[in-house]
C-alpha cells in the first residue's frame, strides 16, 4: 500500500482514513507511524480479535487526533509468529532477515536457537547468527564448538564483542542489515539491547516516544518496536523470551526447514514417511552414518510430537 494519509478532520458522515506503519505492539494497543510527517498514533484493531504485527502496513480511522482504530491490514510478505497448543503470539511481519544474538556467557539455549532457525526456514528468512561478548576469552572456545554444528549446515555466526569493540561490531552488522527489515530474538542478557543501541544511536528517545503513545511508561521493555535505520531498513526489536513453540507448522513444513533433511526427503522408502521409525527413512539412515546429527533428529522428534498435541 501506498499513499499520503488523508486530511485529519472528521466529517459527518465517515472518519478520515489514513494508511501507515506499525512500529510497536503491546497486547491490543498498537503505535502507528502515519505516511508523511505526522505524529505518532495509538490505535485498536478494530473487532475483539487481534491480528496486527508490527511492520504491518494498515489503514486506519482517526478517532481523535491521536488515536486511531486499524481497519484494514495490508498484503503480507510473511508473518513470523510462535505457537502452542493453547496460543500464538505474533513477532513481526514483512521481514527479510532474523537476527539471533546470541553470548559467550550467559549460557545460551540450543534449543531455542534451533527453534529460531527453524522458523527463519519454514519462512524463507535469511538467518544470523551473532556471537556477542567475544571478549569473554574463557567462555569463547566452548561457544564455538557449540556453534560449530550450525556452521556446518551453512548458517553463517557473526563474532561480536558490541561493548569493547562497537566500531568493528556496527561496521560488521551494517553490511548485513541494511535496506533490510531484521528482526531480532534472544533471550535475556545476551546483548540485544547493546545492540539497538548501537546500530540505532536515538533508540533511547524513539522508545520514549513510542511508550508515551502507548500511554504508559511500563511498557518501556516489554513492546515489540520498530527502529527505522539511516542505512536503509528496519530493525525490530522484541521482548526476550524462554519458549518458541512451532505448533503451527505441518510436519510437511517441517521436515523441509531442516535443511540437512530436504536432500534426503525423496530417497526414503515411503512417500508418507515420518521420519521417526519407518524402515527404509533415509533421514534415519543418515544418522546411522553420521551425515546428520542425532540431537537435530531429537529436536525434529520434539516439534512433531509437540504438533501432535491436541487440547481437549
Amino acid at each position: 500500500m501506498s499513499g499520503r494519509p488523508a486530511k485529519t478532520a472528521r466529517s459527518t458522515n465517515a472518519a478520515a482514513r489514513a494508511e501507515g506503519l506499525v512500529i510497536a505492539a503491546h497486547g491490543r494497543h498498537y503505535v502507528v507511524a502515519p505516511d508523511g510527517d505526522g505524529a505518532l498514533l495509538q490505535c485498536f484493531p478494530r473487532g475483539k480479535k487481534s491480528e496486527v504485527a508490527v511492520g504491518d502496513r494498515v489503514v486506519y480511522e482517526l478517532t481523535s487526533v491521536d488515536q486511531g482504530v486499524i481497519v484494514e491490514i495490508g498484503e503480507r510478505r510473511n508473518l513470523l509468529y510462535r505457537s502452542d497448543q493453547y496460543k500464538s503470539k505474533l513477532f513481526a511481519a514483512n521481514l527479510d532477515q532474523l537476527l539471533i544474538v546470541l553470548a559467550t556467557e550467559p549460557h545460551f539455549s540450543e534449543d531455542l536457537l534451533g527453534r529460531a532457525l527453524i522458523a527463519a526456514e519454514a519462512n524463507t528468512l535469511k538467518p544470523l547468527i551473532v556471537l556477542n561478548k567475544t571478549d569473554v576469552e574463557a567462555a569463547l572456545p566452548a561457544a564455538r564448538a557449540r556453534l560449530e554444528p550450525y556452521r556446518a549446515l551453512g548458517y553463517e555466526v557473526l563474532e561480536l564483542s558490541i561493548k569493547t569493540q562497537p566500531d568493528a561490531a556496527r561496521e560488521i552488522l551494517a553490511e548485513h542489515l541494511h535496506d533490510h527489515a531484521t528482526l531480532l530474538l534472544g533471550q535475556s542478557g545476551m546483548g540485544k539491547s547493546t545492540l539497538v543501541n548501537l546500530l540505532v544511536p536515538d533508540a533511547d528517545v524513539a522508545t520514549r516516544e513510542i511508550s508515551t503513545a502507548l500511554n504508559s511508561g511500563r511498557h518501556t521493555t516489554t513492546f515489540t518496536r520498530l527502529y527505522p535505520m539511516s542505512t536503509g531498513g528496519a530493525l525490530i526489536d522484541s521482548p526476550g523470551f524462554q519458549e518458541f513453540g512451532l505448533y503451527h507448522l505441518t510436519e510437511g513444513r517441517l521436515e523441509r526447514a531442516f535443511p540437512e533433511f530436504r536432500p534426503l526427503l525423496a530417497h526414503c522408502r515411503f512417500y508418507n514417511c515420518h521420519h521417526l521409525h519407518e524402515p527404509g527413512c533415509a533421514i534415519l539412515e543418515a544418522i546411522a552414518d553420521g551425515r546428520v546429527s542425532p540431537e537435530r533428529h531429537a529436536l525434529y522428534a520434539q516439534l512433531v510430537h509437540e504438533a501432535s498435541q491436541i487440547v481437549r
